[in-house]
This record gives C-alpha cells, structure tokens and sequence, in this order.
C-alpha cells in the first residue's frame, strides 16, 4: 500500500470515528446488581412497611440498606410510597446515585443522593432514613434544639444538627437534596451524629443496622411529640445529660430488637 493510500485509509477511519454516536465510542455502563440476601431484601420492606405504620413515612420519604456484600452500593425501594414497597420494588445503586439492575419502567427518588453520600462518608453506618415527620420540623424552622427527653431517644444526646439547604446551595432551591454536591453538604452537616434534621423539609436517621435505624427513626418522631408538649407546658426542661444517655444507650443496644420484631411481626405473620 502506497503511502497516499495509507493516508487516505487514515483519514476514512478518523472521519468514520468522528461521525459515530457518542454512546458508541463509550463502554456500556454496567447495570447488573450483585445479589443480596432475601433476608436482607425482606428487612427492607419490613422496615418500609413499619415506618409507614408509625407516621414516621407517608406517601414521600425513603429507607435503605447499605448492600451487605458491597459496601460501595446500597439498596432501596424504586420511587414509591413506602408503604406500598415489594421486594420486587428493591433497587440497587452506586455511591453516584446510579442504579444497577432496575427495570427500565422504573423511576428512582431524586434524593437517593442523601443515602449515596452518608454511606460514602460514614462508613460505620449501615442503614439511612429520610423523612418529612410534621412532628419533628419545627425543630428543624426554629432555633430550639430537639434533646432527649427519656431514655429510649438517648442517641439524640450527641447533638442534633440542622441542616440549610440554602445555605449549602448558596442560593435558593426546590429544597430537595438532588445532587451529589447538596449530599455532601447534608452528609458534612449530620458528622458523626445519628440525625439531622433539615429546614423546611424534615429529617434524616442513621444507624449502623436496620432493626436499630428504624428504632430511632420511630422515637425521634416520638421525641419530637413529647418535647413540644413539654414547651407548651411552660417552665425549665430537664432533659437527659450526656452521663445518662451513655449508659441509656448501653441498655437500648442489647434490647431495641424487641421493638423491631414486635413491629416486624404485624407484616410476616
């Protein structure tokens, strides 16, 4: 081959390339999911199903699992109410908020970009949930710190932060956390903490396992009640100190699986 031909085969390929579609020059994403216990698929409805339950989820909000055989992923539901959760519903994604395995009709939680940056940040957390509770938003609006008023809500004794969209946006927003920026900036805001709550939206929970996620979950909700009606009462509030809630928090390790299978149990039998 002549070297004007070389370079006229050259040329043809290099306009070839040039023409292609984008998606061609690029490897395929990888979307198959990596298997998961049933076990652990079922305790994801469970806990979808009991927060619903409890007033702590309504048609919006949404709990998941860090993947028990891949700490880089995690599980939960498709976009829908939690209550109405399958396992067939159960969705895998990355810590970029992608999915893997999920069926082409379905739509993903814009906010799934909460949980991808607490599990990439925490890595002793296990299980994330994101909730509108009414009871708990006006601690998130005003500037009177939610406290653990007894002990089965000790783990609000560390601190509950809020966190300002705003702020974090630099500007205002649509007040959800849609992007891998805001999730950073929630995740930065909860530090070592197990909730935070957020103004004008809600809350979020964490936990290193889910029995105990949605147990703190329920008594945040609870503690929130319980502490407004202390306000409305009037006069000083005498809430946990830190010496009671570490050792509070000593006994709720060893017995918050009774709450959860109490709870469980209303959807296996």
């Amino acid at each position: 081959m002549s070297a004007s031909t070389k370079s006229l085969a050259v040329a043809l390929m290099l306009t070839a390339l040039a023409v292609m579609p984008a998606a061609a020059q690029t490897p395929p994403a990888q979307t198959a999911a990596t298997p998961a216990n049933p076990d652990v698929i079922a305790d994801l409805v469970a806990a979808n199903l009991i927060l619903a339950d409890q007033n702590v989820l309504d048609a919006y909000g949404h709990v998941s699992v860090r993947h028990p055989s891949n700490p880089q992923r995690f599980l939960m539901g498709r976009n829908l109410a939690p209550a109405l959760v399958t396992a067939n519903d159960i969705v895998e994604y990355d810590l970029e908020g992608v999915p893997y395995g999920a069926k082409t009709d379905f739509t993903h939680f814009l906010e799934r970009f909460i949980h991808a940056e607490i599990y990439r940040a925490r890595p002793d957390v296990n299980a994330v949930v994101h909730s509108h509770s009414p009871a708990v938003i006006p601690f998130a609006n005003t500037q009177v710190k939610l406290q653990p008023m007894y002990h089965v809500s000790q783990f609000l004794a560390s601190g509950v932060p809020v966190f300002d969209i705003k702020k974090a946006a630099e500007g205002p927003t649509n007040m959800l956390v849609g992007n891998t920026k805001l999730g950073k900036s929630l995740a930065d805001t909860l530090g070592n903490n197990a909730v935070v709550l957020m103004r004008g939206h809600g809350n979020v929970v964490v936990a290193p396992a889910l029995p105990l996620l949605v147990f703190r979950a329920v008594y945040t909700d609870q503690n929130a009640r319980m502490q407004s009606q202390a306000i409305a009462l009037g006069g000083p509030i005498t809430y946990l100190d830190a010496d009671e809630a570490a050792q509070a928090a000593k006994v709720i390790d060893q017995i918050h699986g009774r709450a959860w299978d109490l709870w469980k149990r209303k959807f296996t039998r």
